[in-house]
């Protein structure tokens, strides 16, 4: 069996860990390692939480799988690279900490886990700084759950990503995926991506002793003498815990958090179980938080047939709005953005303020394409060459603008301009196509520049673009060993904090693909060694 049931549970465990995804399975690894008895409480009925939804990648620079597989790095090159695009809001002990760390954690899971990493071909998403590099994202290879009855069940389910790697995605630079290989992981049951990371690392704490409990929410968290009083859903359980780390994700889904902290409206395309549980615990423990307004942020286009967990979700459209034949226009008909920029920094641009009033410049926007688009390339999980119902459509640009209600004369004025720079190949409003990060996700097969061609064949067709998130930022306050701080920046005694209910290590900058799960699994593993280091076994 998986997981425990609720009723089954001991009395104490020296470990409690709540939440499932990345950063709480490797801290109960580690802590596991050192003989710890260890929980993992999951408040929905599967395990994973947003990592086994994503995409899988960890940004982890200098890492030794780097060297292996050709991709010179250095501890030096990846400070001056965090420096720079932190814009020196990360601290010289957390650069040294993370590149350190991160490095560590990928040491341990290669060595000591289930997981296999493979580097991406991918660059930063700040080439032109100092310090960038190649092959710093790590992949997940594809897992098999069939050895382990009872795991493919257990495992949240993938949301729109097909299964395969990333370096298989990567590999067919743009081409459609094999429908048969599809079908037959599908019927064996194949996970990728972030369902591979998960899927490892489960097997990997089931081999230590780690104890999994599903659809176990924690309502109660209180300090006594005994450590850690935690109380599961109105009292179905009740148990006490040495430490406890809270690990359960971010508050994306929670519109009373939402409103309060994030600076303008979002659409999470996260599970939706990810509402602040364990930042509220950590706030009624008297926790500090930090980088509240902040976010893991991306472009989304929402098709009314996207769903997840029986909600209204959405797809990651970064890669729509960088392929050639697209632009991306607010409702004067403008483009505000490097429609190939890296999705996180692009994402914020639909919250910069309109000056002539109190509304936002960028919202609402369109993505806007022509025939010649549609004929090559999906959107939001579209057939190519097939419209969908849910796209607007015209025979000319000014008529879908009416349609959208855009600028008409605006949009005219837009691709006048665009269709001539993509004629010749150079974006002269925004660079894009000119950096190596731009050209990554464009279609090499349009040349001269893999990421513009003109919007020119009718009919042409619109859908809208949201600010989206991968899940918040923002969160627990929290020192390097992940002890969750104080008001008073002071450590409270047995409590930790990794992955989204913790405050982001980057403060709101996203050095490169994976960063997310980058700074949780870091965070994570640094948990996990000061537990193994520190703790006591005694359950």
């Amino acid at each position: 069996m998986i997981t425990t049931p609720l009723a089954d549970l001991r009395d104490h465990y020296d470990v409690t860990v709540i939440g499932s995804g990345a950063a709480g399975l490797v801290a109960a690894a580690r802590a596991a390692d050192a003989g710890l008895s260890v929980l993992v409480l999951e408040k929905t009925a599967r395990l994973g939480g947003t990592s086994a939804a994503g995409g899988g990648v960890m940004w982890a620079p200098c890492n030794p799988l780097m060297e292996k597989a050709g991709y010179p790095d250095s501890g030096e090159a990846a400070a001056r690279y965090l420096r720079a695009v932190t814009e020196d809001r990360m601290t010289d002990a957390e650069i040294d900490w993370y590149v350190t760390t991160s490095a560590a954690a990928v040491r341990y899971l290669d060595e000591r886990t289930e997981v296999r990493l493979t580097p991406l071909a991918r660059p930063d998403y700040h080439p032109d700084r100092a310090g960038a590099a190649t092959g710093r994202g790590l992949d997940n290879d594809p897992f098999d759950p069939a050895p382990h009855p009872g795991l493919a069940e257990a495992l949240r389910p993938p949301t729109y990503f097909p299964l395969i790697s990333m370096n298989e995605r990567d590999a067919l630079q743009g081409a459609p995926v094999d429908p048969e290989l599809l079908a037959e992981r599908r019927r064996s049951g194949v996970r990728t991506m972030g369902g591979a990371l998960v899927g490892r690392l489960v097997v990997t704490v089931l081999g230590r002793g780690v104890t999994l409990a599903a659809s176990a929410r924690v309502t109660g968290l209180e300090r006594g003498d005994a450590g850690w009083t935690v109380t599961v859903g109105d009292d179905t359980a009740r148990l006490t815990a040495g430490r406890v780390v809270l690990a359960s994700g971010g508050f994306e889904w929670n519109p009373r958090l939402r409103d309060a902290y994030l600076p303008f409206p979002v659409t999470p395309i996260s599970p939706p179980g990810n509402e602040g549980d364990g930042l509220l615990l950590g706030l009624t423990a008297g926790a500090a938080v930090g980088d509240m307004t902040a976010v893991w942020g991306v472009p989304v286009i929402t098709a009314p047939t996207q769903r997840y967990d029986g909600r209204p979700s959405g797809r990651m459209g970064n890669v729509e709005l960088t392929l050639p034949g697209s632009v991306t226009v607010n409702a004067q008909g403008r483009r505000f953005v490097n429609e190939a920029t890296n999705y996180h920094d692009l994402n914020r641009v639909f919250g910069n303020a309109d000056p002539r009033g109190d509304r936002r410049a960028n919202t609402p926007a369109w993505l806007v394409f022509d025939r010649s688009y549609l004929d090559k390339y999906a959107v939001a999980g579209s057939t190519p060459g097939l419209p969908e119902e849910w796209m607007v459509t015209a025979d000319s640009p000014a008529g879908l603008a009416r349609a959208c209600g855009i600028d008409p004369a605006g949009l005219e004025r837009t691709l006048q301009r665009f269709n001539a720079d993509a004629r010749n190949g150079v974006d002269t409003e925004f660079g894009r196509g000119s950096s190596e990060q731009d050209r990554h996700l464009g279609d090499p097969a349009n040349t001269p520049n893999p990421c513009l061609a003109p919007v020119e064949k009718a009919p042409f067709y619109a859908v809208r673009v949201h600010a989206g998130v991968l899940g918040t930022a923002g969160g627990l306050r929290t020192d390097l060993d992940g002890r969750v701080l104080d008001g008073h920046g002071q450590p409270i005694e047995g409590l930790y904090a990794a992955g989204n209910c913790s405050a982001t290590v980057f403060h709101d900058a996203y050095p490169g693909g994976g960063a997310t799960l980058g700074s949780a699994i870091t965070r994570g593993f640094a948990v996990g060694e000061h537990l193994a280091a520190t703790v006591p076994v005694t359950a």
